[in-house]
């Protein structure tokens, strides 16, 4: 589970690569180290064309992750003798959110595989957690660390996402997920992010019907990521904006 990456290059940079006709950020300063429920820069569409955004990862999670939760929060009420409202303790449950997605057939995520509700993720480094091979492994596709793009979904949301925070309303996006290639897999055998490398890619993740997108639902070929970091929470390495692969973003 990728739970921690990097977006290092800068917003013009972002902008440009990614063909964004509208900005709604401020001064976006290099991030070394995105963890869950961060704030970060998501690409989407829009009326207007493709706009960027920040927004809070880790999307809503299924109202069953909410239901188990909240019902072990009310047996531990009551069993202290308090009263419980249950459906007012189910609407302030806390919900970080899911920050990665791997079965797109489950209802609570179709509603949201549509064009207007997918995004692109920037990023220029990715780690995946291995205590054995020294905690934080961070994977990009070179050195120079290009800057490439998860396929993510986003939505804008109201719920409780920290108790000292009461209800917020938020946008929120994830990104997708699938079985490792070689890399990745000698690390964390479970999963890697889906990962766009090209101009085609992209457009067909934020252009085509969800049938056609989620055929980027593979993993990248063997050979094409390399260990570029280990046993740190950042990589604050200096990026490029180029992209490799196949094609050119």
């Amino acid at each position: 589970m990728c739970n921690l990456y990097s977006i290092t290059t800068n917003q013009a940079t972002i902008s440009a690569l990614f063909r964004v006709v509208n900005r709604y950020v401020g001064n976006l300063p290099p991030m070394p180290g995105v963890f869950p429920d961060y704030k970060a820069p998501i690409v989407r569409n829009s009326d207007e064309g493709r706009e960027l955004a920040t927004a809070r990862w880790g999307m809503p999670s299924s109202s069953k992750a909410l239901m188990d939760s909240t019902k072990k929060r009310a047996e531990k009420l009551q069993a202290k003798g308090k009263a419980v409202n249950f459906k007012e303790l189910l609407r302030m449950e806390p919900d970080s959110g899911t920050t990665n997605i791997r079965n797109v057939k489950s209802k609570h995520w179709t509603r949201w595989l549509g064009p207007e509700h997918r995004c692109l993720v920037p990023f220029n480094s990715f780690s995946e957690f291995n205590k054995a091979e020294g905690g934080d492994i961070w994977f990009a596709i070179d050195e120079t660390r290009p800057l490439l793009c998860f396929a993510g979904i986003w939505t804008n949301w109201t719920s409780v996402r920290k108790v000292k925070e009461a209800e917020t309303t938020n946008d929120l996006y994830a990104f997708l997920t699938t079985e490792p290639n070689a890399e990745v897999g000698a690390i964390h055998p479970k999963a890697m992010p889906v990962i766009l490398t090209t101009a085609e890619e992209v457009e067909t993740w934020m252009t085509t019907p969800a049938e056609e997108a989620l055929k980027l639902q593979r993993p990248l070929p063997d050979g094409a990521l390399r260990i570029v970091a280990r046993g740190v929470k950042e990589d604050a390495a200096t990026a490029t904006a180029e992209v490799r692969g196949s094609g050119h973003l």
